[in-house]
């Protein structure tokens, strides 16, 4: 084979999809393809091209646009153009036109067809809709990351070392204490009638028995926990680690049906030396100052990266350390009334944006609230505005920076009472506006972190039923989620951003995972659904008449798969001591990579074009 066949090759062997045909297959298709060099500004596919083809970008770009002349995409270096052939092309009923100098390889229909029917591999990839090929491409990504022992490949059957240790509730606390020491188990579960009915530690023994001068003769039943959470024996690792993190307990009663198989506590996931948020939320509620916070805070970049590299995908990532943070909140506001004394009326502590959503990664810039009774009086705003200063001073200490649109409980306009929440909700929804959509990523995703009275429930399902079927809102946040569009104008090196200090790079957060994110809101409150994470909002949805079930199973494999490579992106840098970004430059990515990005965009767009025309969204951009 000659020096140009071989390079010929070389390039496809590096490309999607002949990247997975076996050596002998790809020897033969350098010498079965048409080398084409087209002038900038000629036709695409070529004006004299008379028979069907598949072309193949080696150089240059390629622009498509609709017959009303609009640009739909573009082609570049790797990049298949498949319509002629049948193949599972976006640039259907599009006409191309070269904006540089192109050289491109092509391949008759006839002898393509042949090779998908020798290679079904190949013709897989064809025939998969961008959607299915975008499920095995976060199956992949994960997969290149996980260690054999990640917390992603076992299960909480799995990780039980013994079988549960159980006594009556009506034994004395001295017996329960003598079974825990005759076995060595650091908790005890307690059982009824056949069912689970408490649970006792050794720090229940030390804080409600000894330390409060409880006779060990009372029943055991006296100190035991009744409200206990459990997990199920096919739970992962991974999610029974975060429940635990974020309910801020050490042990996990395992169970199948009515059955207790065992009992998981924090030793266990020490054996897989992983680093555990649990451990990073029992040091937080044992911090005493801030300094002490601040020091526990910066343990969550190194917690980011070692979750990337056991498996964990951008979704379990955000769910770990969205935990962390609400735990340093509260102990923040725990510092807080314990310096300044209780309140002197319920309140409520309200989180917005990705802390909200459980979709943070390390670090992030803050966004609460404080919603106040409505018997407040006038001189207790003095309280709630020296408690809001000491937690929003207190985070940006921590690492999570004030919010540059001042969306934080220190600013007065979003510390007040019930009743002033009340109109504001009721103007942004019953009377939309630009503001509306401003806000909308902040106070249409709101979560109460610290609600000892239940403030916010009501106003939650106040904001429900005033969204819900609101065709005018609902347009307006269908335009919000048309606000950031994906970058479909891919050239050869994705180069979307141009001078300063994300030359040659593209945004991952604002044309990636922002446009989904607007989209799930849209979803959720035209049908008063009450999920505030995204992945659970398309879910929700789909059991509804907003989205269909393939639309919203699509939605969440395009947004894990863009969120994790945006968490791998930043965990990268935190481990080579960088600030971590969203920009990502493109060289980063393999051509495999770039496809399911492209694939993802491209699906990205297709459903937002499709919610603007259901509310006719353009009217109010």
């Amino acid at each position: 084979m000659d020096v140009e066949l071989i390079e010929i090759q070389e390039f496809l062997a590096n490309h999607p999809p002949f990247e997975q045909l076996p050596e002998a297959a790809l020897e033969q298709i350098p010498r079965q393809l048409t080398v084409r060099y087209l002038r900038r500004g000629s036709a695409f596919p070529p004006a004299d091209d008379q028979a069907r083809h598949l072309y193949i970008l080696r150089r240059g770009a390629v622009e498509l646009r609709t017959e009303e002349g609009e640009l739909a995409g573009k082609l570049a270096e790797g990049d298949l153009y498949s319509d002629a052939c049948g193949g599972n092309s976006e640039s259907r009923a599009l006409t191309g036109q070269t904006v540089e100098d192109t050289l491109a390889y092509s391949l008759s229909c006839e002898r393509f067809e042949r090779l998908c029917t020798d290679h079904p591999e190949l013709a897989e990839h064809f025939q998969d809709a961008p959607t299915k090929r975008l499920r095995k491409a976060l199956d992949v990504l994960t997969e290149q990351t996980a260690t054999s022992s990640g917390l992603m490949t076992v299960t909480a059957q799995d990780l039980i070392r013994r079988s549960p240790v159980i006594a009556d509730p009506a034994i004395s606390i001295r017996e329960a204490a003598g079974i825990m020491s005759t076995e060595r188990a650091s908790a005890l579960l307690l059982m009824e009638a056949g069912q689970l009915a408490g649970i006792i530690t050794d720090r229940d023994l030390r804080n409600r028995c000894v330390a409060a001068g409880l006779s060990t003769d009372r029943p055991v039943k006296a100190i035991m926990t009744a409200s206990i959470s459990t997990i199920s024996a096919d739970t992962l690792g991974f999610e029974a680690l975060l429940k635990m993190t974020r309910l801020n307990v050490h042990h996990l009663p395992v169970v199948e049906g009515e059955q207790v198989l065992g009992m998981l506590s924090t030793s266990d996931f020490t054996r897989f030396q992983s680093s555990s948020g649990v451990y990073i939320v029992s040091d937080v509620h044992k911090a005493k100052t801030v300094a002490e916070l601040e020091a526990v805070s910066a343990k969550i970049p190194e917690l980011q990266v070692q979750l990337i590299n056991s498996g964990a995908t951008g979704n379990h990532v955000g769910q770990a350390v969205s935990a962390i943070t609400d735990a340093i909140t509260l102990r923040l506001i725990a510092l807080a009334e314990a310096e300044l004394g209780p309140p002197p009326v319920p309140y409520a502590w309200l989180v917005g944006g990705s802390q909200a959503r459980r979709e943070q990664s390390s670090h992030s810039d803050q966004d609460n609230a404080l919603l106040i009774a409505d018997a407040m009086s006038k001189g207790d705003d003095d309280y709630f505005r020296q408690l809001a200063e000491r937690v929003n001073d207190g985070l940006h200490a921590c690492g999570y920076i004030y919010c540059p649109g001042e969306v934080m409980a220190k600013n007065p306009t979003w510390r007040q009472p019930l009743a002033v929440w009340q109109r504001y909700f009721e103007n942004w929804i019953q009377r939309p506006e630009p503001k509306a959509l401003m806000l909308a990523s902040v106070f249409f995703d709101l979560r109460a972190l610290h609600d000892p009275a239940g403030l916010y429930d009501g106003l939650h399902q106040q904001v429900l039923e005033l969204s819900r079927d609101n065709r005018i809102f609902i347009a307006y946040m269908a335009a919000n989620a048309l606000k950031y569009r994906p970058p479909l104008g891919f050239f050869r090196n994705f180069v979307l951003i141009h001078g300063g200090d994300h030359d040659r790079s593209f945004d991952l957060k604002h044309r990636g995972t922002v446009p989904i994110i607007d989209l799930a809101r849209a979803y959720a409150l035209s049908a008063g659904l009450e999920p505030i994470n995204t992945v659970e909002r398309l879910e929700a949805a789909a059991a509804t008449k907003a989205l269909s079930q393939d639309g919203a199973a699509n939605l969440i494999d395009a947004f894990e798969l863009i969120n994790t490579l945006r968490i791998r992106h930043q965990a990268e840098q935190l481990s080579k001591g960088e600030h971590a970004d969203n920009f990502l430059a493109p060289e980063r990515l393999s051509p495999l990579e770039r496809g399911h990005l492209k694939d993802a965009f491209i699906l990205i767009n297709s459903m937002q074009e499709t919610l603007g025309q259901r509310y006719q969204a353009g009217r109010f951009t």
